[in-house]
């Protein structure tokens, strides 16, 4: 087993949207309820990387198995230096340290980019694989926000966690606009 963690390039994104489109349709990490084909997800990637954050994949033995990114967290300028990171895995990937080294790295190329705070919008409270993946990098509970989804018949709940990049709000004004 080699698991890579490289930027996704355009090739990746069939792989990408395969990965996600089963999260929308059997899971609950995404509240979306119908997948966005390959022109949405290409879109949604370069929007990622116009804002200079990372948008990445992990394969094991060239296989695409699991991506992350960081997007912008919110879109008023109050907010540039926070962004919001997603992590998704393929069913049969999980347990493989992917995950790990997926987050590791956008929060390095994050950090890199400017950003001070990343915030984890977790679908469902029973997510523990995500919770305890997001816990285990130091991101901390900072609330739940309680039946604010509807999925699959069931109301869910939205966890919300947040990692401070070193030097966080007591640092200075970063290059960034």
């Amino acid at each position: 087993m080699s698991i890579i963690v490289r930027p996704a390039e355009a090739g990746d994104m069939g792989c990408v949207q395969a990965i996600y489109a089963g999260h929308v349709l059997h899971g609950t990490a995404s509240f979306e309820e119908i997948p966005p084909d390959l022109a949405e997800m290409l879109r949604r990637r370069d929007t990622v990387l116009a804002a200079g954050l990372p948008y990445l994949v992990a394969e094991n033995d060239g296989v695409v198995i699991g991506y992350a990114y960081a997007g912008l967290y919110r879109s008023r300028t109050a907010y540039r230096h926070t962004a919001e990171d997603s992590v998704y895995m393929a069913p049969d990937a999980t347990g493989l340290g992917a995950g790990r080294a997926l987050l590791t790295q956008v929060i390095a190329q994050s950090a890199a980019a400017g950003y001070r705070e990343l915030v984890a919008i977790i679908g469902d409270s029973s997510n523990t694989a995500s919770i305890g993946l997001h816990r285990v990098l130091g991101f901390r509970d900072v609330g739940t926000l309680r039946n604010v989804g509807l999925k699959f018949g069931r109301r869910l709940d939205t966890v919300i966690m947040q990692y401070t990049i070193t030097g966080g709000m007591r640092a200075g004004p970063v290059n960034r606009p």
